[in-house]
């Protein structure tokens, strides 16, 4: 199962969110999601571990402090692809209207 991991203090690794579920049962994968341009943590990661360890890890994690802060830990959602080509060409300017 796939979790989401949410309020993580900026300076969590991916090694510190592994070893935290690690308590749990064995995780398949643990990361925290980077800034592109800043190259600091966005708060928040994922961890991947089998369901029945998953389920007690979300139990007995989600509003835990960690470094100073009440993490949320809830499954994760499929990603979905929301990149819609945005825009349009519609511009009152040129005497459209609604």
């Amino acid at each position: 199962m796939n979790m989401y991991v949410s309020n993580l203090g900026f300076q969590v690794n991916d090694e510190e969110l592994k070893t935290l579920f690690n308590k749990f049962g064995e995780v398949t994968s643990a990361k925290v999601v980077m800034d592109r341009e800043t190259g600091r943590s966005r708060g928040f990661g994922f961890v991947e571990m089998a369901d029945t360890a998953a389920e007690e890890a979300m139990k007995s994690l989600d509003g835990t402090q960690v470094d100073g802060r009440a993490i949320s830990v809830s499954k994760a959602r499929p990603k979905t692809d929301n990149r819609s080509g945005g825009g349009g060409s519609f511009s009152r300017d040129k005497g459209n209207r609604w």
